[in-house]
């Protein structure tokens, strides 16, 4: 058995750490820090499918600097990931469960809730879209608070960190 292996089948049975599944794809709930980022990244058919594939594969986190330990090599509906932020001891795991998955011709993504030891609580999607101009939108959409004590702590640096994770986010789209 790899390394990790038993952490995913103990998160694929974990509960998630907060009650509004799924408010990514909604209204986001009251009473969590929110945030959402659009940003045009190209046009036409090929570049959205080439974003698509960077989102569902995995690689929008890999290039953004995190680790990926997944359950699955593509993102599948209940797939659990442990995403790392960070090297060595100053590093942190980030468990996580895809939650829904989208999957139409002009729009594709995920959304993932965070699960026991994440230090966050909350939701995050990522979606790409091709509108009817032909434009390709990324947008990232996440309602989180901070679940852990060294996050409460950590308080604005915290908060700062994410938003950095998101541009990064971004930038690798």
């Amino acid at each position: 058995m790899r390394r990790g292996e038993s952490d995913l089948s103990t998160l694929s049975t974990a509960a998630l750490t907060y009650p509004d599944v799924g408010a990514t794809l909604a209204d986001l709930p009251r009473g969590y820090r929110t945030l959402t980022r659009r940003r045009v990244i190209g046009r036409g058919r090929e570049r959205f499918e080439e974003a698509a594939r960077t989102i569902l594969d995995w690689d929008l986190h890999r290039r953004a600097g995190l680790g990926v330990h997944a359950s699955s090599p593509s993102v599948v509906e209940g797939a659990v990931a442990v995403l790392r932020v960070g090297w060595g001891p100053l590093g942190m795991d980030a468990p996580v469960r895809v939650v829904h998955v989208i999957d139409e011709p002009s729009r594709q993504g995920f959304a993932y809730g965070t699960l026991p030891g994440h230090p966050e609580s909350g939701e995050e999607s990522f979606v790409v879209e091709m509108d009817e101009s032909g434009d390709v939108v990324v947008a990232i959409t996440a309602f989180s608070r901070h679940a852990t004590l060294p996050a409460r702590l950590g308080g604005p640096v915290t908060t700062f960190v994410q938003s950095r994770i998101t541009e990064r986010y971004l930038r690798a789209a």
